[in-house]
């Protein structure tokens, strides 16, 4: 049996499409908060489990019966780092144990080798939660990924109305992405193959470094209008997640992410030969339908 967590969100609810498609024989069981987020195509296929997977009681009832588990720990901007990566996950790291469960594939982040890794904010506290897992006695693989092509979408607004997207790091800083499609196939091929054993991380990247400019330029071609990258400081954004009455210590988490990202946290990783999908076809298929749909709604 396979357990999923988070299987509504961005990864989780694709990761669930796949192993349904890819795997007719396997039992599968999520956890989610709502059930009724499920798409309905599924629900004959999975168990469900209502409730928080970062919650005692709903891991041990969840984990129960389980050879592999996918783990994602949901953003949480109302709690300091460590709380929100280590402290969610001690529940689960006891449930591995208590059950028996064999195989755990995490979704994590780049930088565990480099000099920036003990002073990267979130990275960091998502590395000590990789170390928390690995060290229940599972068989463990982190996805280690970079940031996502996703991330643009809570600019398609500003990319339609001003052609602008923004990020806090400078305009030719090269760095891999990647699309959440390939990180759920990635969890897919490790949960349903799982010969493997031990710790260790899988990088998960898309085809090519790209710089914000770079993306600027590929947007501008695959949307059909002018779009540019305005660099926004670390101090506008510490202000403004602030703003939002997030933690002050998990924004400062945010911060210190972004810095270290600007400073080479994400480079130097060796592609696997499976290449993952461009950055132009997934403007094309995800980015330019959405700008176009916000457009004609304002219209």
């Amino acid at each position: 049996m396979i357990v999923i967590t988070a299987p509504t969100g961005n990864i989780g609810r694709r990761l669930l499409s796949l192993l349904v498609e890819a795997a007719p024989g396997e039992e599968l069981r999520v956890v989610v908060r709502d059930p009724a987020r499920l798409p309905e195509s599924v629900l004959d296929r999975v168990d469900v489990v209502t409730g928080s997977h970062g919650d005692a009681e709903t891991v041990d009832r969840a984990f129960a019966g389980a050879d592999a588990v996918f783990w994602l720990v949901p953003p949480d901007g109302s709690v300091p780092p460590d709380q929100a990566y280590r402290g969610f996950t001690r529940p689960a790291v006891r449930a591995f144990a208590a059950h028996g469960v064999g195989h755990v594939v995490g979704v994590s982040a780049l930088g565990r080798d480099t000099p920036l890794a003990g002073k990267a904010g979130l990275v960091t506290a998502s590395l000590a939660m990789d170390d928390l897992i690995a060290g229940s006695g599972v068989a463990y693989r982190a996805l280690a990924c970079p940031s996502f092509y996703e991330n643009l979408l809570e600019e398609a607004g500003s990319i339609r109305e001003r052609g602008v997207f923004t990020d806090t790091v400078a305009a030719n800083r090269k760095a891999p992405l990647v699309a959440v499609a390939d990180i759920a196939a990635a969890a897919a091929g490790l949960l349903l193959d799982r010969s493997w054993s031990g710790t260790g991380s899988v990088p998960v990247l898309g085809p090519q470094d790209l710089s914000p400019d770079d993306l600027a330029r590929i947007m501008t071609a695959e949307l059909g209008r002018p779009v540019r990258y305005e660099r926004e400081s670390l101090g506008d954004l510490r202000s403004t997640m602030l703003g939002y009455g997030l933690d002050e210590t998990f924004v400062e988490g945010m911060v210190e992410m972004k810095r270290a990202k600007d400073e080479g946290l994400d480079s130097g990783v060796e592609r696997c030969p499976r290449a993952g999908t461009g950055f132009a076809q997934w403007c094309a298929d995800v980015l330019k339908p959405l700008v176009t749909a916000e457009a004609v709604d304002a219209r």
